[in-house]
């Protein structure tokens, strides 16, 4: 049985004491990630010349990006790119991107 404690849920971003978990990152699933293996939080806006990076429903369009599914998206203005230390960064678009960057600063420290 799992003690994790979640800070953040909102069916497709999950914050808890451990990680960031990203629901449907793969086609065939979730991708873990421990804070202690992130470097950094950027915030991207998908507004003005980023708009067009609303549309990427899932996947990559640059192979650096890696986009969750999340339908969602377009209707959003926010995403956050995660840095692993790896060329390729999950970028995620979460229903309340402040309060997943204040988690994950917050636990990166």
């Amino acid at each position: 049985m799992s003690t994790n404690t979640a800070a953040y849920n909102d069916g497709g971003i999950l914050c808890d004491d451990q990680g960031l978990t990203i629901r449907r990152y793969y086609p065939w699933g979730t991708k873990r990630i421990h804070y202690t293996s992130i470097r950094g939080v950027e915030t991207l806006p998908l507004t003005g010349p980023n708009r067009v990076r609303k549309w990427r429903i899932w996947g990559s369009g640059d192979f650096i990006h890696w986009w969750n599914l999340d339908p969602q998206r377009p209707k959003k203005n926010t995403a956050l790119v995660i840095d692993v230390g790896h060329r390729v960064r999950p970028t995620i678009t979460p229903d309340d991107p402040t309060a997943v960057a204040r988690i994950l600063t917050e636990m990166i420290r």
